[in-house]
């Protein structure tokens, strides 16, 4: 393990330090809440968000509504929203975020070692795994053909898709996510069919009370998917047009015909990054101390649902992370490792309030402006703008919605006004979506000259949109 210092290590500012004291892994309740509680103890956590490997940046909570259980929002809140207010408290107390994937650590050396997707090498005293967990598929014959194409894992991400309005959808799933999810897509659709394996909701009983008080919701018992297929009233072969089912109890089959399906049938623990160097039970979650957050492996420490196979909330996810970070405190005090910093402002600013894009129209409207809303900002630069124009469509509780938007903005403010972006609100404007193609969001167009150069579908690396932007505007 190496000679530790006899004693902690005080420094005057937020610098980072060869060893960083706790490196936090994911981006979930579980590893914000650390990053707050390490942050405030002076310990200038690090903390990996993570991008597209195990979900998103932020956790489950980005593809939920209106989250009603948690503490604090007697009227609930959106969970996007609830997530970015948790970021933005763990960045006021001194966080520093690196947005990438961890890719490989190395816990067999010490200090250990986190390799990320943008070609970082971390090393750390200790390690919060907060990796969460990743919605399950069902792996039918014909899933991939249909994915994103009638088939989606996110009904909170897609369900405003105009090709879904007015149309018959399915959810697949008895629990909590399910009912909700059945619930939110009333909003769009004609009718929505929740298939349950069993012949009872898993779900807690209020939001089992208002699935079954929902005229818009038939629940199909003891029913078995076993296969998709094309076409149906719209008669495209390439879109979902029906849902296979079998009676688990007399054996039939039946067609159920519908324009989209929706996975809400629970989840696999991100821990493939860990296979081989840590404990892990036979489900693939990490292996804990009874009660607490450190696992079999000194100086390593797990929150949330990556080593939660039963509870999986966000207050329990936020509680471990709490833990966590206490613990791993305790541990860089107990070895004399800790290295923390002095502030020179002892009280830091306030985070304040998300600044929000208002919708363009005649009289707000700027040609030159690197980032607009609406269809008016839209038209205006598709027709007029000599400039290669990216066009985001979002919904507003689209989760990887809110992670992608800043992305773009970045990568607009580091081109130096070379491209400008548009955001289009599929909700408010849904003909637009529709005549554009759109079937979940987030997704992004990339024009010049009135001419779709590229399109990307969910959220993707800062840089594959800069090096298709650059493609099209050679540096003078």
């Amino acid at each position: 393990m190496g000679e530790a210092p006899s004693q902690s290590v005080e420094t005057d500012g937020p610098q980072r330090t060869p060893v960083e004291n706790v490196v936090i892994i994911g981006s979930g309740p579980a590893g914000y809440t650390a990053a707050i509680y390490a942050a405030r103890a002076n310990l200038n956590p690090l903390l990996i968000t993570g991008f597209q490997a195990g979900g998103i940046p932020g956790g489950q909570l980005m593809t939920t509504t209106h989250v009603e259980n948690y503490p604090g929002f007697p009227d609930g809140i959106l969970g996007p929203e609830l997530m970015d207010r948790m970021k933005a408290q763990s960045v006021r107390w001194g966080t520093h975020l690196v947005e990438a994937d961890a890719e490989r650590v190395d816990l067999s050396v010490r200090p250990f070692r986190i390799h990320t997707s943008e070609a970082q090498t971390i090393h750390a005293h200790t390690l919060i795994l907060a990796t969460g967990a990743s919605a399950n598929r069902l792996h039918l014959p014909q899933e991939e053909r249909f994915w994103s194409r009638g088939i989606s894992a996110c009904a909170i991400c897609d369900g405003a898709t105009p090709q879904f309005r007015r149309e018959e959808l399915a959810v697949v799933g008895g629990g909590d996510s399910a009912c909700e999810e059945a619930v939110y897509l009333t909003k769009y659709g004609s009718h929505v069919h929740l298939i349950v394996r069993s012949d009872r909701l898993r779900a807690s009983a209020a939001m089992a009370d208002r699935v079954l008080a929902n005229p818009a919701i038939s629940l199909h018992w003891n029913r078995e998917l076993l296969d998709v297929a094309g076409g149906g009233a719209a008669g495209d072969a390439d879109w979902l047009g029906s849902i296979i089912l079998r009676d688990r109890i007399g054996g039939g089959t039946e067609n159920l015909p519908v324009r989209g399906l929706f996975y809400a049938i629970g989840h696999t623990p991100n821990t493939s990054l860990l296979q081989g160097q840590i404990p892990l039970d036979e489900r693939g979650y990490l292996v804990t101390r009874p009660g607490r957050p450190e696992t079999e492996l000194d100086g390593v420490f797990a929150a949330g649902d990556v080593a939660d196979a039963e509870w999986r909330q966000g207050i329990t996810a936020a509680a471990s992370g709490c833990q966590a970070a206490l613990a791993a405190e305790r541990w860089l005090s107990h070895h004399g490792l800790a290295v923390t910093v002095r502030r020179e402002v002892v009280e830091p600013a306030p985070a304040g309030e998300p600044m929000r894009t208002l919708e363009s129209d005649a009289d707000n409207y700027n040609p030159e402006a690197l980032w607009q809303k609406g269809a008016y900002a839209l038209r205006k630069l598709y027709h007029d703008s000599p400039k290669p124009l990216l066009v985001v469509y979002t919904s507003p509780s689209c989760g990887p919605c809110h992670v992608l938007k800043p992305q773009l903005k970045r990568v607009l403010q580091e081109l130096e006004s070379r491209a400008q972006g548009v955001e289009i609100d599929i909700e408010a404007d849904p003909e637009i979506a529709l005549q554009a193609g759109v079937n979940g969001t987030p997704t992004v167009q990339l024009f010049l000259a009135k001419e779709m150069k590229q399109q990307w579908r969910g959220v993707k690396q800062r840089r594959e949109f800069r090096d298709a932007i650059e493609a099209l505007t050679p540096p003078a």
